[in-house]
């Protein structure tokens, strides 16, 4: 019987060889690797070789790829994934005091995942939302013009699924 992680990886295959049949299957890598993670939550060690076996790529560049680009998580995370944008005008509206706050009341470091699987946390060089200073990014949504005291409220709505 095949398992879960089994089918995952055949449906990454045939993905692979979908796109494998143009002059430059390597220019693909970005979008494989997104195939990827959308499959398995993140990137294992297995599916990267499997990548660079069936792309004809080095292994070292698919590694190198995926710890190259912010997006890409090489360890499993949480549901729900916080980024805390400490780029300048972010840092200094406080951004620091808010990644404090989130790791106080989450018990958590950065890169680090809750307990219960909800929440990992990461920090940002910049989410471009400057004019909303500082800024938190939760999964694909954007809270700006935050302080330390709305922590708990913006966690709590993510706390309720």
């Amino acid at each position: 019987m095949i398992t879960a992680e089994q089918a995952k990886l055949e449906e990454l295959k045939g993905y692979i060889r979908t796109i494998a049949d143009g002059a430059y299957p390597e220019s693909n890598l970005i979008s494989v690797l997104h195939k990827a993670q959308e499959l398995f939550g993140y990137l294992t060690e297995e599916v990267m070789e499997e990548i660079a076996v069936a792309l004809s790529v080095p292994t070292a560049k698919i590694w190198g790829v995926a710890s190259f680009y912010h997006y890409f998580n090489l360890k499993p995370v949480g549901r729900h994934i916080i980024s805390v944008c400490m780029g300048t005008a972010c840092y200094v509206k406080g951004a620091g005091v808010l990644l404090q706050r989130i790791q106080e009341r989450l018990n958590i470091g950065l890169g680090d995942i809750t307990k219960d699987g909800r929440f990992t946390l990461r920090e940002a060089r910049c989410l471009g939302a400057c004019g909303l200073a500082p800024v938190v990014m939760i999964d694909e949504r954007i809270y700006g013009k935050l302080s330390a005291d709305d922590v708990d409220g913006l966690l709590d709505t993510y706390g309720k699924e």
